[in-house]
């Protein structure tokens, strides 16, 4: 999954950008990994005019590099124009389990980190974001009033430096040069 926002319980996973030909079809932006993912997860929901709204697909494709739609019940390219420019959110609960050692990237935003580098564990701040880059996410670190310093530090996701994740404490613990 990649980078979300969570809004109310609720996970953003992808925006309805465009519409698409006459017939009420509809071009996608999808945040998940895999992008046609984002079909795995229903039904939608939106925020249109300040009113929670259920949609759901009734077909979809692969368009060039990019997905297309038709929303059930919407036919005709004005009506799926009042759709465009929405974020499409699922329930938290529509989204797979994990394994023990795996995390969603919401799941980590806001964990304060700690880090065991030498000697002593220094708080380094807080995750504000991930990052992919193909070789290995990052964890993007922001410093704040409690921090050593208000740096931001870019550490790799990978088990020599992220040693340890409680979610229920709410922490992340990483051995990683702090002048780096």
């Amino acid at each position: 999954m990649s980078n979300n926002s969570i809004v109310q319980g609720t996970l953003i996973i992808g925006r309805i950008t465009a519409v698409f030909g006459v017939r009420g079809w509809v071009k996608l932006s999808s945040f998940t990994q895999q992008p046609e993912k984002i079909f795995a997860y229903q039904p939608w929901q939106v925020d249109k005019q300040g009113k929670d709204q259920t949609i759901e697909v009734d077909e979809w494709k692969i368009h060039g590099d990019g997905l297309v739609a038709r929303l059930k019940g919407i036919d005709d390219r004005d009506v799926a124009r009042e759709w465009c420019q929405l974020d499409i959110r699922v329930g938290q609960d529509a989204l797979p389990d994990l394994q023990d050692s795996d995390y969603y990237w919401h799941q980590l935003q806001g964990l304060v980190v700690y880090n065991h580098y030498g000697d002593s564990i220094q708080r380094l701040g807080k995750v504000s974001s991930m990052l992919e880059t193909g070789a290995n996410d990052v964890i993007v670190v922001t410093g704040d009033a409690e921090s050593i310093d208000r740096n931001e530090r870019l550490i790799p996701y990978a088990k020599q430096y992220v040693t340890n994740i409680d979610l229920e404490s709410q922490k992340i613990d990483v051995v990683w040069d702090p002048d780096f």
